[in-house]
């Protein structure tokens, strides 16, 4: 059986950061995601997505995502069901992260004011614990544009071909 769900959207909230007894961060958000189609009256809706982190994924979505992020989750489809306070039962589907990227720009308005990133264009890659619990984003030297002669002729030799 499958399943698994691959997601792009914006942060419709703040990421909403708990731990637990157990030392274990929790971290609750919602994302919009658009449809592909567009209704009778030309406008495009969205889909409102409950997402749930835990761990290192979760202290990351809190350190570098605020409303308005555009961000990329890889995770699976998630019920449960709980009582309230009043008794009541009430059922919730989420989808839970595996891995969560960042897709704003560095230095971006919805990023202001937050610390650098790891990479050169977009924030770490989330999707586990990384090595050394206490470690901080490295700063990854910027390489020159590998594409900047792509109107120029390609000079590939027989022996990089695969087949």
């Amino acid at each position: 059986m499958i399943n698994r769900v691959v997601l792009v959207g914006r942060q419709t909230r703040d990421p909403d950061l708990r731990v637990t007894q157990n030392n274990i961060s929790i971290s609750n958000f919602n994302l919009a995601v658009n449809r592909p189609f567009t209704g009778q009256n030309g406008e495009r809706g969205a889909d409102f997505i409950n997402c749930i982190a835990f761990r290192k994924i979760a202290e990351n979505i809190n350190q570098y995502v605020r409303k308005g992020s555009l961000v990329g989750i890889d995770g699976r489809i998630q019920t449960r069901n709980y009582e309230n306070k009043k008794g009541d039962r009430v059922y919730v589907t989420e989808v839970v992260c595996d891995s969560v990227q960042f897709l704003d720009p560095k230095g971006s308005n919805n990023n202001q004011g937050q610390q650098q990133q790891s990479n050169q264009r977009y924030g770490p890659p989330v999707g586990g614990e990384a090595k050394g619990s206490n470690s901080k984003p490295q700063q990854t030297k910027r390489e020159e544009n590998p594409f900047q002669n792509a109107d120029g002729p390609v000079d590939i030799d027989d022996s990089d071909l695969p087949f």
